[in-house]
């Protein structure tokens, strides 16, 4: 017989479900004695939920904040470089552990959130050491790479077709992103052009336009699911 509650399969003699407890015999029906399923002492395997396992992760994660919160706090009686740790810290765990918490975390919120974090952290950075790189250097590169990630994540993520010219694309700006590193290095820092960004610039574009290429080319997609055996 089986249990009219979960479903699981029960001996004759069982009296109640070892699984849910449901109660599993008919009192006007003589049951035959006929060894059990499953032993007395069952116990059923009880998965942590998520819940749980996300309060554990976030407390994993509190314990280097409250540590060196602590000590930096306890020698310097202010706190000074903990910060350093408090941001770190969370920037992982936003990147890595906070999407979980949702059934279906959308790329195009948890993705500038992201950037977001690291354009605060970096803006920390810059007013706790006096430095004048931020606004000039940091902000512009961050956002830049952000809004390409961003759009990059969020196309592959809602288009149904066309990932390969969504990930051409993302090369190319790649690329070009080279370049304007270099532009705000000399900006911020006062330095000469020296081309070093148009050596990794062109591979990457080279290899987001041979991608796009290919995407567009059903006897290329062909000739080389052939040689690839794909």
């Amino acid at each position: 017989m089986y249990c009219a509650n979960c479903g699981v399969k029960l001996a004759d003699t069982e009296k109640r479900c070892p699984l849910c407890g449901t109660e599993a015999y008919h009192p006007d029906i003589e049951r035959p004695e006929v060894d059990p399923l499953y032993p007395k002492d069952f116990v059923p395997k009880r998965e942590l939920s998520k819940t749980t396992l996300h309060i554990i992760l976030l407390a994993i994660f509190m314990i280097p904040i409250f540590v060196t919160l602590y000590c930096d706090f306890y020698i310097n009686r202010s706190i000074t470089w903990s910060a350093y740790v408090i941001f770190a810290v969370s920037l992982v765990y936003i990147i890595c552990i906070l999407p979980f918490w949702f059934k279906r975390p959308t790329p195009a919120v948890f993705v500038p959130i992201d950037f977001l974090v690291l354009i605060l952290f970096l803006h920390y950075i810059n007013f706790a050491t006096g430095g004048d790189w931020f606004l000039t250097l940091a902000f512009p590169i961050v956002t830049y790479l952000g809004l390409t990630v961003t759009a990059a994540a969020v196309l592959l993520y809602y288009l149904k077709k066309g990932h390969m010219y969504v990930i051409g694309a993302f090369f190319i700006a790649l690329g070009l992103f080279m370049d304007i590193i270099e532009l705000f290095l000399m900006i911020t820092f006062k330095v000469d052009f020296n081309g070093w960004s148009i050596i990794p610039m062109i591979p990457l574009v080279l290899l987001g336009l041979s991608i796009i290429a290919i995407a567009t080319s059903r006897n290329i997609r062909e000739a080389l699911a052939r040689k690839l055996h794909i």
